[in-house]
């Protein structure tokens, strides 16, 4: 039998056309099956992520779920600290003052950095530096402190006592927060948390406690502030507020190991924290009593 050339055309045509339709059936297919795999995957993704972020929102309210710190009020700004540290002007008015020395030699620096790292400060003793008749890096720490709204914590290394025992001293300074009315729920609070994880109470005496609640705040007046009603952690700089310390006596590990709980407790640790790296043209400047900013 002969099949026409036109009629051979046709069927060769037809034969391909549904090969077409076979393949293009397959690919759709293939098609929908990715797009419902993608979107079980989205959804799988979207689940974890909002899983993730409830447990974040968890970890941040326990953490922070017994104190606050204040945000309308006056602070300073971390670089503003930074550069009072090296004996520069800042730009936000007050943050530093002449009469109260920030200003950081190479060991003070280096522990200053350290304790960004770290969560916590750790001083020699009183950190006292006899050239300045103060203690520059508690200061500058105090002011940071306030920078961020953290508590300030301190580890005080102090010599052994004549009876060979070494304790130091595990301070933590609340007045950073800027919230007289709860400084004394925050203290109960970190009393209870030290008790129960490091075995160590409280050294603060009752007569400090009133002395806290009845010493007000302001240490230093500025004839140049213009605001009608003085409330001293609203208005003024941190250097001139009393502080309200909460403080414990423990070993040095003992030490080291609580002001490492408290820096994660109060989330004062600085993880991308870098070395701070003197600004070029600082010099020296004069002394204190000359009017200048200090050489340390």
């Amino acid at each position: 039998m002969r099949v026409s050339r036109s009629s051979l055309i046709i069927l060769l045509s037809m034969l391909q056309s549904r090969r077409y339709c076979s393949a293009f059936v397959a690919s759709s297919t293939q098609f929908n099956d990715n797009i419902k795999q993608r979107v079980i995957m989205s959804s799988r993704t979207t689940m974890s992520l909002a899983s993730s972020s409830t447990t974040q929102q968890q970890d941040n309210t326990t953490s922070s779920s017994f104190w606050n710190a204040r945000q309308d009020c006056w602070r300073p700004d971390v670089r503003d600290v930074e550069k009072i540290s090296f004996g520069m002007p800042a730009k936000k008015k007050r943050t530093g003052s002449r009469g109260i020395p920030h200003r950081l030699n190479e060991d003070e620096r280096r522990s200053f950095d350290q304790a960004r790292r770290k969560g916590f400060l750790e001083v020699a003793g009183s950190a006292w530096r006899k050239e300045r008749s103060d203690a520059p890096l508690l200061n500058t720490y105090r002011s940071l402190s306030d920078a961020r709204g953290k508590p300030m914590i301190v580890l005080h290394k102090l010599s052994p006592s004549s009876s060979g025992e070494h304790v130091d001293r595990l301070v933590v300074d609340l007045s950073p927060l800027r919230l007289p009315d709860e400084f004394e729920k925050v203290e109960m609070e970190l009393n209870e948390r030290i008790l129960s994880e490091f075995n160590a109470e409280s050294t603060t005496a009752a007569a400090d406690k009133e002395e806290k609640d009845t010493d007000t705040t302001i240490l230093e007046i500025d004839d140049n502030d213009e605001s009608d009603v003085d409330d001293g952690y609203e208005n003024r700089p941190i250097y001139q507020l009393s502080g309200y310390e909460v403080s414990w006596e423990v070993s040095r590990s003992v030490g080291k190991a609580a002001g490492k709980y408290l820096g994660t407790l109060f989330e004062t640790v600085e993880e991308k924290a870098t070395k701070t790296k003197k600004p070029k043209g600082v010099k020296p400047g004069k002394g204190r009593r000359h009017g200048g900013y200090g050489i340390g």
